[in-house]
């Protein structure tokens, strides 16, 4: 690990202290070393995939993607934020999982997170927002043991949509809900269910009418800078080297 990745791990892993430390802070008398501890895995998750994507090896050409990415899906994040849980952010997000892997999609998904509470407001909501919308993209590649057909995409964005819920939902009920009990949780997930419905159902629009397209675009662009030096006499093949999609030209 270089000097530079170094630095950037070091940054990460304060940020996400300080989050969780702001998540404890806010959280109601009696429940807030369950909110630290919560945060605290939510933290590691998020730094294990920072780890991962620094020693991954990244190409430059596809670490530009991931960034350009990440900011489109943070940018389409923010005039959608006037129709409460409307998430196209999430359509993309897994749409760049499903090709780049789940440590780029992870990536992608932690991006949105970030660049787009700069609009709309940092908080402790955030680490969660970024340990969703991360997961969301490491687990797209789960797709690819079916047929890309609209259909599955449209369900798994469903899917995923009542799950970021159950995500920022947990962190709701940690940081402002005592006692902490199953009744209590329960009663959390109900009164978002009106947000979380909006959410599957918008990523189920988006993914079953632009998730084809948009992955075959995206495949399009990781083909061209994804090849490897074949032996003599055996032809080219595309790669994706530790789940990233980096590449050795």
């Amino acid at each position: 690990m270089g000097k530079r990745g170094l630095v950037l791990l070091t940054g990460v892993a304060l940020a996400m202290v300080v989050l969780a430390f702001a998540v404890s802070g806010s959280a109601s008398a009696g429940s807030s070393l369950a909110a630290l501890l919560v945060a605290g895995i939510a933290s590691l998750v998020v730094l294990a995939f920072a780890i991962r994507f620094e020693s991954s090896h990244v190409s430059p050409r596809e670490l530009a993607i991931i960034a350009l990415l990440g900011t489109l899906s943070a940018l389409l994040r923010v005039p959608f934020a006037v129709i409460p849980s409307l998430q196209p952010s999430t359509y993309l997000v897994i749409c760049a999982g499903y090709v780049f892997g789940p440590v780029a999609g992870f990536m992608v998904g932690a991006m949105t997170a970030v660049v787009s509470n700069f609009f709309l407001g940092h908080g402790p909501w955030t680490l969660f927002q970024v340990l969703a919308w991360g997961l969301a993209g490491a687990s797209a590649p789960l797709l690819r043991i079916f047929l890309l057909k609209a259909r599955s995409l449209a369900l798994f964005g469903f899917v995923w949509g009542i799950v970021f819920g159950v995500i920022m939902n947990v962190w709701v009920w940690v940081a402002f809900v005592y006692p902490l009990t199953l009744r209590t949780f329960a009663v959390t997930l109900l009164s978002s269910v009106g947000f979380d419905a909006m959410h599957a159902a918008g990523n189920a629009v988006f993914l079953g009418l632009l998730g084809v397209r948009t992955i075959r675009i995206l495949e399009r662009y990781h083909k061209r800078f994804n090849w490897v030096r074949a032996a003599p006499g055996e032809p080219l093949e595309g790669t994706c080297v530790d789940g990233v999609g980096d590449a050795s030209v």
